[in-house]
């Protein structure tokens, strides 16, 4: 498996974990998934952590904490924006926003600045 498919799977886990935030995954954030990722090249990595993680009922927390060790590990990229934007998409799916999967969203961003903010003190930057 190349560093971007694992990147890409790691998307998924971290849209579970956007998805489960509130406790249960709506058939609306299933359906958003499915239609954000349709044509996207990485679909089926995306995809398939999703429901690998949701099967699993994986708890929230503990997904969370290896989608940002990966992240983390695998270093700045443009891509992040992009999760960004698809975890709110599936947020927003059900219902709108609601408290627990607004915090998952901002802790990402802030989590992932403050170990590359870590990096850069550490290296002297």
């Amino acid at each position: 498996m190349t560093e971007k498919e694992k990147l890409y799977e790691t998307l998924g886990e971290l849209l579970y974990v956007v998805a489960k935030a509130d406790g249960v995954i709506q058939e609306e954030e299933k359906e958003t998934l499915e239609k954000l990722f349709k044509y996207h090249a990485w679909a089926s990595e995306i995809k398939w952590s999703f429901y690998y993680e949701s099967k699993k009922e994986s708890p929230v927390e503990e997904t969370y904490n290896k989608v940002i060790n990966f992240c983390h590990a695998y270093g700045p990229a443009a891509e992040y924006n992009e999760f960004i934007d698809a975890m709110k998409d599936i947020a927003e799916a059900s219902s709108g926003i609601d408290n627990e999967e607004e915090t998952r969203i901002g802790l990402f961003s802030k989590d992932l600045i403050a170990r590359f903010q870590k990096d850069l003190d550490r290296k002297g930057l």
